[in-house]
């Protein structure tokens, strides 16, 4: 494989939208996601009313990458080697005393190979993007709640949070009205919504002139993703993609045989009749990679047309476009604009207090003091020895299966789209797709252990 990668080599250029190419208020969307749930909770299910105040040094618990042990409440930060890092109980972190105790530096009881590992299971939940974090720290706030109160050791509050997302989140929310999320965003998208920058509408217009094929791959439903996109990139912005795909019910999209996951049509925001293969560019529901890519051969007239998708969820778009469709993947990871200056991004009006959210709350794109870094972490135990530090799990996960790596879209609006960028690959360093530069706590990385 080549050392560079660029855009000016791909024929079909494709995005994620939530956290991609719509970037969110995160002050203002994390209190709100948080609030919708445990709304639910305490009025539908009965829980603690203590759950609807969050104390803003709450907040330092939310950080992508972390398990949840659905049977036990723990969750957990994995080494690149299934090996666990730090742990706590609802929130409160184990000691290192008891962290070895219950783990005892042995690979994680769930933990298979790269490829294997599902993010979602009866048994556990991987954490990975800005919608799933507030939900992290409810969860955690749940278990506190039932240790507390009920002195419980096994928890099946799980049910509970997907009654929760059934309620908020369903198909036909956003057209009902119903639940809390919805409602709020579509009274007031400017609170919690980022209009795309100049630079990157410019941007997709260059790209589209170039010649590429644009698609819009997205697991939210048609009338969400329309509001979404009216918003940021105004109302003409059907004319920028080729092919737009709502409710894309993603990893599936990827990984679903064409007949478990065929495409619809769309009459009204509501799906019809399944189509046997996918045979004109526009607005479809539901699908899979495969019909997709048969028409991408058609409209490109190539037999292997080059496919690059930019998405901000290793377990929905990066890890399974690349796994099983083989694409070029680029991950949005605002963490690296977070890791270098530890301060919340300029573009977030942190003036803008809304209704849900507490003073002083830590924006969710910055470092854990609970948890520490995204891509590195002492072995425990051995804090003091100076060859200690390993990577993450999640950390592998992006030199494994992304090109590169950047802190958002703007980040590379400017550059011509013949720019080479370094990819990541075994021949070249463990940090060199990032782009522009790599995590500062990467900087060091000689004295990394590998395994």
């Amino acid at each position: 494989m080549a050392q560079h990668f660029s855009l000016a080599a791909c024929d079909v250029v494709g995005f994620d939208l939530d956290h991609t190419l719509c970037r969110y208020n995160l002050h203002e969307s994390a209190p709100l996601i948080y609030n919708s749930f445990a709304q639910f909770l305490v009025k539908e299910k009965g829980y603690d009313k203590e759950l609807l105040t969050v104390p803003p040094e709450d907040w330092d618990f939310c950080c992508k990458g972390l398990a949840l042990d659905l049977e036990d409440g723990n969750f957990i930060k994995l080494g690149d080697n299934g090996t666990v890092l730090r742990a706590s109980h609802g929130t409160k972190l184990m000691a290192p005393e008891a962290l070895a105790e219950e783990y005892g530096g042995k690979e994680w009881k769930h933990f298979m190979s790269d490829t294997g590992m599902a993010c979602r299971s009866g048994k556990y939940y991987f954490y990975d993007n800005y919608f799933d974090l507030p939900g992290a720290l409810l969860c955690a706030r749940v278990v506190d709640s039932l240790t507390k109160n009920n002195g419980q050791k096994t928890f099946d509050f799980w049910k509970d949070i997907v009654a929760g997302i059934q309620h908020n989140y369903k198909m036909s929310a956003f057209k009902e009205n119903c639940g809390i999320y919805f409602p709020e965003v579509k009274s007031d998208p400017g609170r919690y919504l980022h209009s795309c920058p100049e630079s990157v509408k410019k941007w997709l217009r260059q790209l589209k002139n170039a010649g590429k094929i644009l698609l819009l791959i997205t697991s939210s439903h048609s009338d969400y993703c329309r509001l979404l996109c009216d918003y940021i990139l105004g109302n003409d912005f059907e004319d920028i993609f080729d092919i737009v795909i709502t409710n894309a019910l993603k990893p599936g999209f990827f990984s679903h045989l064409p007949s478990q996951r065929p495409f619809r049509t769309l009459e009204n925001d509501e799906e019809q009749e399944a189509l046997p293969s996918l045979d004109k560019p526009g607005w479809y529901s539901q699908g899979n990679a495969v019909h997709l890519y048969e028409l991408l051969k058609k409209m490109t007239g190539k037999p292997e047309p080059k496919v690059v998708y930019f998405g901000d969820s290793m377990h929905s778009d990066i890890f399974p476009a690349r796994h099983y469709s083989n694409w070029e993947t680029v991950l949005i990871l605002e963490e690296l604009r977070g890791d270098r200056d530890g301060k919340p991004e300029e573009s977030e009006p942190l003036e803008k207090k809304g209704k849900y959210e507490g003073p002083k709350a830590k924006p969710l794109n910055t470092l854990s003091k609970k948890w520490g870094s995204f891509f590195i972490d002492s072995i425990p135990g051995l804090e003091n020895a100076e060859d200690s530090l390993v990577y993450t799990w999640s950390c592998k996960r992006i030199s494994t299966y992304s090109t590169i790596a950047i802190p958002s879209i703007e980040a590379i609006a400017e550059l011509p789209l013949d720019y080479k960028f370094m990819r990541f690959s075994s021949k070249n360093s463990k940090t060199a797709g990032y782009y522009p530069n790599p995590p500062l706590i990467l900087s060091n990385d000689e004295t990394l252990k590998t395994k």
